[in-house]
């Protein structure tokens, strides 16, 4: 049925395909010129409509590159209740920025982060803000086209990528697969840590990178539970209510399932904001846990919000816990990444000096 529908959509995915390649037409040949800065831009993305894991990725950069530069991140903030450039700073929170911003200024709070949807406006309003800034990290931008960034990667999710794909509405693609050429760097993510060597190759394959292409393999892993509203120790045995506002809870849901022996669970729509009523209705799922030990868990990205906005005292009261996230490349290829981003970062700055 599923199939029968992409195909039966595909003629409305053409169309928009078609407009697509003529915006990007119109950029590639500069008939409409996108601006170039001349401080080094690095854009973190994908071509599908989110779960590819961009916001853990852009935190694996500025873990690379934060010893030797000094860093800024610039993101469109979706999902927050404010338009325009805001900056992050201590009166900030997730409805201000938006749950992945905030997420990465909580975590990393000697980058600067700013919001804007317009990245071309936003990037001298961050650097004037942070003006010790040396590399721009672009959270989500590779369909930003009036910005011309120093190196593009390109995210795509091991179970879904993008050449197994279809544009909207036939598929979950935001961009048609033919863009991914822009792409310099091209990570599949999410893969199996025990990943072997054949079956990377077999999807670098599939992927038939381009000559100025690199093609890298990741994987994520969960930490130990934190506590969100006071530091705590989760019990091993304890029963656990899991809930989320992300693109793809899969992978979450099937590691909570293999760590704890009952695990009951409730999704809510990406960057969902909890409403009273859905605060109510997790306080009784969470009561009617069986057994003495029990936790209610979410996401680092969903903790953000949690402590933006103000919740009955009951609700902070129990014990509620995120799960760190952090990604992994695989086949010892994090110095060759590396390698590629310092190379890029060393260009710009070249550049700048000629210009």
């Amino acid at each position: 049925m599923l199939r029968f529908l992409q195909y039966l959509l595909l003629p409305l995915a053409l169309l928009y395909e078609l407009l697509l390649r003529f915006r990007n037409l119109l950029y590639d040949s500069n008939l409409v010129a996108p601006s170039q800065f001349d401080i080094p831009t690095i854009v973190i993305g994908n071509l599908a409509f989110g779960g590819t894991g961009k916001t853990p990725h852009t935190e694996y950069l500025i873990k690379l590159l934060r010893e030797k530069h000094k860093l800024g991140v610039l993101s469109r903030g979706y999902g927050r209740r404010t338009n325009g450039y805001f900056f992050a700073d201590e009166n900030t929170n997730a409805l201000f920025i938006g749950d992945e911003p905030y997420q990465i200024h909580l975590a990393n709070p000697d980058v600067a982060v700013g919001v804007c949807e317009n990245r071309v406006l936003g990037i001298p309003h961050l650097l004037y803000d942070a003006p010790e800034t040396e590399v721009v990290l672009l959270d989500d931008a590779y369909q930003h086209r009036p910005l011309q960034a120093s190196l593009n990667i390109l995210l795509t999710d091991f179970n879904k990528p993008y050449y197994e794909d279809f544009l909207v509405p036939s598929g979950y693609l935001r961009e048609y697969r033919g863009a991914a050429k822009r792409a310099s760097i091209i990570i599949v993510s999410k893969c199996p840590q025990d990943l072997s060597a054949a079956a990377a190759a077999k999807i670098k394959a599939a992927i038939k990178p381009l000559a100025h292409q690199q093609v890298f393999f990741s994987s994520i892993s969960y930490g130990k539970p934190v506590g969100v509203f006071e530091p705590k120790e989760m019990e091993p045995d304890a029963q656990v209510l899991a809930f989320a506002s992300i693109a793809q809870p899969e992978l979450f849901l099937k590691y909570l399932q293999s760590n704890y022996p009952t695990v009951n669970y409730k999704w809510y729509a990406d960057h969902h904001v909890l409403k009273p009523r859905e605060i109510i209705d997790l306080e009784e799922r969470f009561q009617l846990l069986p057994g003495p030990t029990k936790a209610i868990i979410t996401t680092a990205k969903d903790s953000s919000k949690l402590v933006s906005v103000d919740l009955p005292e009951s609700f902070t009261q129990l014990p509620i816990f995120y799960l760190p996230l952090t990604v992994k490349l695989l086949f010892n290829q994090e110095q060759e990444l590396l390698q590629h981003l310092e190379d890029c970062i060393l260009e710009a700055k070249a550049n700048q000096s000629n210009n």
